[in-house]
């Protein structure tokens, strides 16, 4: 018997100047990371495309030469909260740091958007790589090794409290004045190396048990914490080859931590710049490189390495990258694409500045359809975070175009069959506290 076609997830990942450094500049194109107008129309629109999921990047800190997308950064769990009153389905993730949130507090809020959207919130973990130390009264920003540590003391606290209450915790007994059963609510009492944390939370759980755990690190310290903790990853690969050895990483490391090989779903970033013809679609990223500063793609394409290249000659190929600099996952993603395609610092930063490092996807419909077809079949991924250019027309492409055509083929949802972002996901609910 023919097996049916594995579901392709879609995310849409909203960054409302456009993922592109320079998407905001184009004729319709609409603008204003704080433009919480656009926000909501996009995250309706991928609603009504039945998207699994709407998710926000952050960043802590802001420079004169930041991207568009990021010199001003509104925090995202406060934004996931207010789409939670105008969407009905879609799920909502939002990133928030370990290095620079307490446990309590950061359960509480995601614990929060979770029942106001009923079980359709989601947590990205990051470390955040960026110092955030100068806005946060901290003497110094961990290094690597140390900023995992805490981070896998801290989701495992976080998990705690959102389990320490059990199911049907509300009486409401109004003869004999019972409000909860309090004997459903347990203390953690967590002493460790990073954080003393008596609990319980103080939120009870939603519909889906507890958010989704999203992880964003490809770095053997971030595979290995999201096989202990992520249901969803995402990631960056430029080629079918890296995904799939990507994935099949994980894979091993989901093993190593004892849990099914099929615990995770894997959406790697994927920009597509369509057109009704290849060539249209390559005009398209023309204009968009036409209207690229060279000084933000540089500044982007530092930030990402970590490194300085804005005193490198810029048709050069990049030098060796410091030892110290060389615990990330993204550098070494992008690092490896220069050497692979002898691309100068210049073509590097003008890839960056489209997306950086994820893939970009320039054709027709029919060959954006069958590059997600191509990844998801060979075992690469299970869907993507897709990243617009601009907004609204890219995602308008992406949507008038390509969704239809997945759904056409039975590969995307022409409607909701659930209510929790772990039903659009095909995620085990958790166990609840107290269960053995």
């Amino acid at each position: 018997m023919t097996q049916p076609a594995r579901p392709i997830h879609l995310g849409l990942f909203l960054l409302a100047a456009g993922h592109h450094t320079a998407g905001w500049r184009l004729p319709g194109a609409e603008s204003g990371t704080e433009n919480i107008d656009l926000i909501v129309r996009m995250a309706q629109r991928a609603e009504a495309a039945c998207f699994d999921l709407v998710f926000f990047g952050d960043r802590l800190l802001t420079t004169p030469d930041a991207s568009p997308s990021m010199i001003t950064r509104p925090d995202p769990v406060n934004v996931i909260a207010a789409l939670s009153l105008v969407t009905r389905h879609i799920g909502l993730a939002a990133t928030a740091s370990t290095t620079y949130h307490e446990p309590y507090n950061l359960a509480r809020m995601f614990a929060t958007v979770d029942k106001l959207s009923r079980g359709r919130a989601a947590w990205n973990i990051v470390t955040t790589f960026a110092d955030g130390s100068v806005n946060f009264s901290r003497d110094r920003h961990p290094d690597h090794a140390e900023r995992y540590a805490i981070a896998d003391e801290f989701v495992h606290v976080v998990k705690a409290l959102w389990h320490s209450w059990e199911p049907d915790a509300y009486v409401l007994d109004k003869t004999n004045g019972i409000y909860v059963d309090t004997a459903r609510m347990h203390r953690i009492d967590h002493r460790g190396t990073h954080f003393q944390v008596q609990g319980p939370l103080n939120v009870t759980p939603s519909e889906q048990g507890h958010p989704v755990l999203i992880q964003a690190g490809s770095s053997g310290a971030g595979q290995a914490l999201a096989a202990k903790y992520a249901e969803v990853v995402f990631t960056a690969q430029q080629t079918l080859a890296d995904g799939l050895a990507f994935y099949d990483s994980l894979r091993g490391a989901l093993r190593k931590a004892g849990r099914p090989i099929d615990a995770c779903r894997v959406m790697p970033g994927l920009m597509p710049i369509i057109g009704r013809t290849e060539r249209e679609a390559r005009d398209k990223l023309a204009a968009l490189e036409a209207h690229t500063d060279p000084a933000h793609a540089i500044a982007v394409l530092s930030e990402q390495l970590a490194f300085d290249v804005s005193a490198l000659p810029p048709d050069g190929p990049l030098p060796d990258i410091p030892k110290e600099h060389q615990a990330m996952s993204r550098r070494d993603v992008l690092l490896d694409t220069a050497r692979k395609r002898g691309l100068s610092v210049r073509e590097l930063a003008q890839l960056v500045a489209a997306a950086r490092g994820h893939q970009v996807v320039v054709g027709t419909p029919e060959q954006v359809v069958r590059h997600m077809i191509d990844w998801v079949d060979a075992g690469a991924a299970d869907g993507f975070n897709i990243m617009p250019a601009s907004f609204p027309g890219g995602l308008d492409d992406f949507v008038e175009e390509v969704v239809p055509r997945l759904q056409a083929r039975q590969r995307a949802r022409s409607h909701y069959t659930g209510t929790t972002l772990r039903s659009h996901l095909g995620l085990p609910l958790p166990a609840p506290a107290g269960a053995d």
